[in-house]
């Protein structure tokens, strides 16, 4: 990976006037987002650490400014349009129904039959209509797509201009809240969050590292990384459904190579330990990927010591059962021994 210097494959998704329109539309229907410097995060990381608390927005993630987005110009170019069909394991499926409200149209999400129990009622309570379907989120993609072709349905992928662009805006948020951030570390689902970040750190001039985090479970994109082109993962079983992705996307892919530092790979015992550390020292819950940025920066301490650092809490939609297991410390169902960063 190169220091920030954008590849022929990477080209800009959006411009820094596309980014402010963006951020106009999804400040017309939230508000921006805190980010905190939280002392008891500061004292076990020994750095400055800067939270980004994306699990504060109405459907507790940050995929809901790309929902906006998607539909603000859904609304005004593609009127003929009226029903959208996704594929997720909660939160993007969530954004776009939230986005579709008093606009006609009508949002179909296909997830895994293991899906988060809590994440699909919180999508059918949106108005989604929920398809179950395969084993892991590829599946569910895959079985989208076919629908989107038999019921004449706009199949939005995970990864768009439109969602990144949105996502951005939280990116834009913390830059200007914040100076000076050594480095940023951010989950990796199918890429929208990072990518975002990337984008905006390039159009602000900034110096920041983005470090990119994986499940150790779910490895494909920093497997992909390594080796320069797109490698696909059998399984992605781990306890951070957001980021249990077995085949990454191309062009995602090719703007994390160009301008992420690294991907830091993290076990699900670190992941609950992170969590634990999040509730205790700053009482938010997290899902698994909101908590994964953080139990990166622990694995990755020593060399931060006396920076200030920034880390995505990307969302807090974990099913009570798991939250109450990993908060517990149940090391034989919540993955592991969980040393790191608790």
């Amino acid at each position: 990976m190169s220091a920030h210097c954008p590849s022929p494959e990477a080209r800009p998704l959006f411009d820094l006037q596309d980014l402010e329109a963006a951020a106009d539309i999804v400040h017309a229907a939230i508000p921006p987002t805190p980010q905190y410097a939280w002392p008891l995060l500061a004292q076990r990381a020994g750095c400055e650490v800067w939270v980004k608390h994306e699990n504060h927005t109405p459907i507790g993630a940050f995929k809901l400014r790309g929902g906006l987005v998607y539909l603000d110009r859904l609304c005004r170019e593609r009127p003929a349009v009226r029903g959208l069909i996704t594929a997720t394991r909660g939160n993007h499926g969530q954004s776009l129904p939230y986005a579709a409200r008093g606009t006609g149209v009508t949002v179909t999400v296909c997830v895994p039959q293991d899906n988060s129990v809590e994440k699909n009622a919180a999508m059918r309570a949106l108005g989604a209509e929920l398809v179950e379907y395969g084993t892991d989120f590829d599946a569910a993609r895959a079985h989208a797509a076919a629908l989107a072709a038999a019921r004449g349905l706009e199949m939005v992928p995970p990864f768009h201009p439109d969602l990144v662009r949105g996502v951005a805006t939280y990116a834009l948020e913390l830059f200007r809240a914040v100076a000076n951030l050594h480095t940023v570390y951010v989950p990796i689902g199918m890429g929208s969050g990072i990518c975002g970040l990337i984008r905006t750190r390039d159009l602000l001039g900034l110096g920041t590292s983005i470090v990119g985090v994986v499940a150790d479970a779910a490895p494909a994109y920093a497997l992909s990384v390594a080796a320069g082109q797109v490698v696909s993962t059998e399984t992605a079983d781990t306890i951070a459904d957001g980021m249990a992705c077995r085949i990454p996307d191309q062009q995602a892919l090719a703007i994390i190579r160009a301008g992420a530092d690294r991907i830091v790979r993290v076990t699900d015992a670190e992941i609950a330990a992170a969590m634990r550390t999040l509730w205790t020292d700053t009482h938010n819950l997290t899902e698994g990927a909101g908590a994964a940025a953080f139990a990166a920066l622990m694995s990755e301490r020593d060399a931060l010591a006396g920076k200030r650092v920034g880390v995505i809490l990307s969302g807090a939609n974990v099913d009570l059962t798991l939250a109450l297991r990993v908060l517990a410390h149940d090391e034989h169902r919540a993955g592991g021994d969980g040393r790191a960063g608790g």
